[in-house]
This record gives C-alpha cells, structure tokens and sequence, in this order.
C-alpha cells in the first residue's frame, strides 16, 4: 500500500516552457548549471525539469516550496530574475501554473 502523506501546505509551481527548436540539449544544460539558485533557498522542498514526450521543444518545470508567500519572495528576489535572465534565450513562450498540494502518494517502487 502507497505511503499517504498530507502536504496541503506544500505550494507547487509549474510552468510551461516552449524552447525555440534545436536549442533544446543547451537549454537542459544551462537550467541544471543556474538551477542550484532555486534548490538552494531555505524555502525550496525540490525543483525538476522534464521534457514532453508529446510536443517537441515543450519542457515542463515544476518545483515545491513551503509556502506562497515564501515563493513570491524568491519569485521577486535579484537571483531569480537573473535565473530568468540566463534561460530567457532559448525560450519561445510558456506559462505558469501555481497550486496547492492536497496529498502526496509514494509508490512502491520508490521504497526500493
């Protein structure tokens, strides 16, 4: 049985980047090299980069923090616009997506 746990205070940030196509490998590389800006502040739970398996050039960028308000300091904070400021180039579009985590289940496959 799958592990349950109440994370109803866990803010998950999603966003939706389109990346201008053959640029994709460089984008991937430069996100891991700027993303220890985000993991490394003391409100940030965890941060991941996954590519659409059905939309080239479509990557998506989640990661949790402890609170909304914690969020927006870093959203607004000097590093973050520089985080922004290096990924800006292979960027086509996107959006973002903010929610509330209500409950987290870890498979059982996690447990290995």
């Amino acid at each position: 049985m799958a592990a349950v746990e109440d994370r109803s205070e866990v803010f998950r940030v999603m966003l939706r980047m389109n990346i201008h196509p053959g640029m994709e490998r460089e984008f991937e590389q430069t996100w891991h090299r700027v993303g220890s800006t985000i993991v490394q502040h003391p409100a940030n739970l965890g941060h991941w980069l996954s590519r659409s398996t059905e939309e080239e050039s479509v990557y998506y960028v989640v990661s949790d923090w402890v609170d909304e308000p914690r969020f927006r300091e870093f959203e607004h904070s000097d590093a973050h616009v520089e985080h922004r400021t290096k990924l800006h180039p292979y960027r086509s579009g996107g959006s973002m997506t903010t929610m509330r985590v209500v409950y987290g289940m870890t498979g059982a496959a996690a447990a290995r």
